[in-house]
């Protein structure tokens, strides 16, 4: 069960939908399209069908037209409380009984809500669909009898628990409520958390939580979508039995768009007692999805701030050295959008610096302005995303799902990407001069305690409201002993669902062979899609750093992606983007891995490019610089995160100091200070070798025109002796131990 961010607007819905069809359009071009049938049953549930054979398994998602967005002031988090709840019984369905039946199963589920929304999921075998229908069925209408005190008690507890995990003991946690409070009014739907305000989490009671269960839980505010392996004549049986006698509820009104606007700037500050280095934030209003505007500011986003070449990243990491990274996203959503640049600063650097080298940048983006280039290069990798989604069931779930609640229509895929298609460097440059340029805006200053001199200037405290911290005494609720009272159905709805034979798995055929520099190679050739995946795995990794260079092999992958011999940083990027493709390196462990996903018909393309990165690094000093410098800010940052640290305490108690595992595989501040390009140099040339790698690759190539684009680097990459060291782990423990970490100013333990 968690919060979800989810955008169901242009872009981020290419990252998640499957497409299975092209139809052709009038004029005689390829629309893309997914095909489904949709229904709707007598009480008002919508159905929506998409079969896919390619693997014997189901998604069933469930999306109820209720988000935080549906709530009142002081009655917030209520859309969040009552998922916990839908996971806990229901009148058939015994306490936590829904997890362990479709784990027991063999499938995977959880559920989410966020501002527009709340939807449950299930990935299972196919011959659990009936079951999880029995399940979802059973929670839609036959659960309110088993919402008791302490049932109610105990999910206030685990929610409030959660707020404190999430936002109190999280370094930032709180922007996101500043910003709304500030951006949306009062009264606003988006002007409160979907994770609500504690206080109201405390006062709410049982009648609320039913009052609210009974408006927005119906089927008649709900979409159901079953995506994978069935028969249609089955699924379409099973659904009316179980979904067809569930009562209508009360009626729910659309919502329409509620875009704001605002006067003037507004500007807070906050003493963050989590935060290890300042963070700032712009915000101004935009619209909402699916608008013509809001897909051109999806597009801003990515120019303003992503990529080597973006205004921001030149002024602020390049010129300033400010910060590391840049960010900047539209977050258009069901009623109202809003458009965030964020910035985490370098430590000790002031906010007020960063905010005016923002605008620098916002004017260096309006002299030199959009190419055509720039819009074709975010199109391109938005196509091998929208293909990386083709084989989830449940990412086509979810989308049919969201089409349907928030266009009316899960057909509207089509539309959505052919408005991708259309966004022109014109209506990038039209939405930053309506949006943006000169306009007021939202600016949020997080500051580490005791450094507010490096808060933005002319900023107001924010009127934070922090929990305060006390002994926490359970109280003990007593239930009734009464027997729940059971809603009639036409059928016995005690009886579990008998589940048959288990479906025979599609094992795919691979193959395998050795290059005659030593590298293995092993392939699968799927042809589903026109996708390649593939990974390069180098033994070794953190195992052969040093000791008092512990960070070697963490810095030397993200060294290797800053540009080659023949190409700086901006045109390796540029050139990978232009493909569609993706390289990245990353170090773990026992090892480090290049991993790789391009359209087929780019794949010989894309392995020239890992040629070079692999055979001939540029080894940049001033990129160098660059790296140690993020990789010491995250290093600050993660000891904010009580995960982290319990972690590397973990690691030092279990192998000890005189082990590899011991130590953080991005290193310490001081090691990673002390690393020089010598080392790096060092590293690699002892290290990196076919000797000790490992090919794999997926996808829609046959094994001749994968080895046939592997000929380079089988004739270039010569092999050499690489020696991977073992240690021992002593464990002298004679019984188990407890140890604790102090947080101070902790809210949660």
């Amino acid at each position: 069960m968690k919060i979800m961010k989810i955008k169901v607007f242009a872009i981020a819905a290419m990252l998640i939908v499957g497409f299975t069809s092209c139809k052709q359009d009038g004029a005689g071009g390829d629309k893309l399209a997914l095909e489904y049938e949709k229904y709707e049953l007598d009480n008002g549930l919508q159905v929506v069908l998409h079969q896919d054979k390619s693997d014997p398994i189901v998604s069933l998602a469930i999306q109820y037209g209720v988000g935080s967005n549906r709530e009142k002031t002081g009655r917030t988090g209520f859309a969040h409380l009552f998922e916990h709840m839908l996971f806990q019984e229901s009148e058939n369905v015994a306490q936590d009984q829904f997890f362990k039946k479709i784990q027991d199963a063999g499938g995977t589920l959880n559920g989410g809500t966020w501002k527009d929304g709340t939807i449950y999921y299930e990935v299972v075998p196919n011959n659990a669909m009936e079951m999880i229908m029995w399940l979802e069925s059973d929670r839609m209408g036959y659960l309110i009898n088993t919402v008791t005190e302490s049932a109610f008690y105990n999910q206030q507890e685990v929610v409030q628990n959660e707020k404190r995990q999430r936002v109190d003991n999280n370094p930032y946690g709180h922007t996101r409520w500043v910003i709304d409070k500030a951006i949306y009014p009062e009264g606003h739907p988006y002007n409160w958390q979907v994770i609500g305000e504690l206080v109201d989490l405390q006062n709410a009671t049982i009648e609320d939580v039913k009052e609210f269960y009974d408006k927005y839980y119906g089927p008649n505010n709900a979409t159901l979508v079953l995506a994978g392996d069935f028969e249609t004549d089955e699924a379409k049986a099973l659904i009316e039995k179980y979904f067809g006698e569930i009562k209508r509820r009360q009626e729910v009104a659309k919502l329409e768009p509620q875009p704001v606007t605002i006067n003037e700037t507004k500007r807070f500050m906050h003493e963050d007692n989590f935060a290890k280095a300042p963070q700032l934030n712009m915000v101004w209003p935009t619209v909402q999805q699916y608008t013509d505007d809001a897909y051109a500011l999806d597009f801003l986003g990515q120019l303003l701030a992503n990529g080597k070449k973006a205004p921001l990243y030149k002024v602020l990491v390049k010129e300033k050295e400010l910060t590391s990274s840049t960010n900047a996203w539209n977050s258009s959503q069901e009623i109202a959008g809003d458009f965030r640049i964020n910035i985490t600063a370098n430590d000790g650097k002031s906010l007020a610096d960063v905010e005016d080298a923002i605008f620098e940048a916002l004017e260096k983006f309006e002299t030199e302005g959009i190419t055509d280039r720039d819009i074709e290069r975010i199109k391109a990798s938005l196509e091998t995303d929208f293909y990386n989604g083709i084989s989830s069931v449940l990412g086509k779930s979810f989308q049919l799902a969201q089409y349907n609640v928030f266009a009316g229509d899960p057909g509207f895929i089509t539309e959505d990407i052919e408005n991708i298609k259309k966004v022109t460097k014109d209506d990038v440059m039209r939405v930053y001069e309506n949006y943006i340029k000169d306009k007021p805006y939202i600016l949020t200053s997080f500051v580490p305690k005791g450094q507010v001199d490096l808060a933005a200037k002319n900023s107001q405290v924010a009127a934070v409201v922090e929990e305060e911290i006390k002994e926490n005494v359970e109280k003990a609720i007593v239930d009734a002993e009464d027997e729940v009272a059971k809603t009639p159905s036409v059928f016995d709805r005690s009886v579990e669902p008998e589940q048959g034979e288990s479906p025979k798995l599609n094992i795919p055929e691979s193959w395998d062979t050795t290059l005659a520099n030593g590298m293995r190679v092993y392939g699968i050739e799927q042809t589903e899609l026109p996708l390649v995946n593939f990974s390069m795995t180098i033994d070794g990794g953190h195992l052969l750093d040093s000791f008092d260079k512990v960070g070697v092999a963490n810095l030397m992958t993200d060294i290797m992606m800053e540009g080659t011999a023949n190409k700086t940083p901006e045109e390796l990027e540029e050139e990978i983007e232009l493909l569609g493709a993706s390289i990245n390196m990353v170090t773990g462990r026992e090892s480090i891995t290049i991993r790789g996903n391009t359209l087929v018909r780019n794949f010989e393309k894309t392995m020239d490019l890992v040629e070079e990165i692999l055979l001939e690094p540029r080894w940049d000093e001033e990129e160098l610089g660059r790296i140690k410098t993020s990789t010491i800010n995250r290093i600050k940052r993660s000891a904010a995160n009580p995960n982290i640290v319990a972690r590397n305490v973990y690691n030092k108690l279990i192998y000890g100091e005189d082990h590899p595992f011991a130590h953080p595989t991005s290193g310490t501040e001081e090691s990673v200070e002390s690393i020089t390009m010598e080392d790096l140099k060092a590293f690699y040339d002892k290290n990196y070798s076919p000797s000790v790698s490992r090919f794999h690759i997926v996808g829609n190539i046959n094994q001749k025109n994968a080895l046939k684009a592997l000929k380079d680097l089988e004739s270039k990459w010569e092999a050499k002796d690489v020696e991977i060291p073992t240690f021992e782990v002593s464990n002298d423990r004679d019984k188990s131990s407890l140890y604790f970490v102090d947080i101070p100013n902790a809210k949660q333990s």
